[in-house]
């Protein structure tokens, strides 16, 4: 995983409708919760509705959202730009949902899956990586963004965040054909 204390790597993406979003326009956020996500992973399913709750009430109190997909659309054209747009209609996605098609931003967070949460302090250093809660689909655990919502309380008052954070679980990215990363050879 990405070492807390790393500075948010920088970015210039499009979103679903083609305006390109970059780390600048979040300057004046009190923190930047930045997501891995994509529109066919069922465990991005499974949690997508607290995502969208989740988002729209941090962005009320100051704190910058976005999601990225990484996913290879040549060999998954679910995960297509045409299709995260209406992806983020149907889930009611308040924030920019942006595309890596060259996974050049994903490489640089380190991540691994979906869904996959980074958060970043006013300063812009890396205080929370890994999962949302401990839901999983099918485990019966209820989908709640406990311990994602801890470090952004937490964040927001500038408490100190717990080291100990799980990683993110659910669908690895689908890299391109050979373009896995080094991080996660083994």
């Amino acid at each position: 995983m990405l070492e807390l204390g790393t500075y948010v790597p920088g970015f210039a993406l499009p979103d679903v409708t083609g305006k390109v979003v970059s780390l600048a326009d979040f300057n004046s956020a009190a923190a930047l919760l930045v997501m891995f996500i994509c529109n066919h992973c069922p465990y991005v399913k499974h949690v997508a509705p607290e995502i969208a709750g989740l988002a729209k009430e941090y962005q009320a109190r100051g704190v910058g959202v976005l999601a990225i997909n990484a996913n290879d659309i040549e060999r998954y054209p679910a995960d297509s730009p045409e299709l995260m747009a209406k992806e983020a209609n149907q889930c009611g996605y308040t924030f920019p949902y942006l595309y890596d098609s060259t996974q050049t931003v994903a490489k640089a967070f380190r991540a691994a899956c979906t869904p996959e949460f980074y958060l970043f302090d006013r300063n812009g250093k890396l205080v929370y990586r890994g999962r949302m809660d401990g839901s999983t689909p099918g485990n019966g655990v209820p989908t709640d963004g406990a311990e994602l919502r801890a470090a952004l309380d937490a964040v927001l008052a500038n408490r100190p965040i717990s080291n100990d954070q799980k990683p993110g679980l659910g669908c690895g990215i689908k890299w391109k054909p050979g373009g896995e990363p080094d991080y996660l050879r083994r």
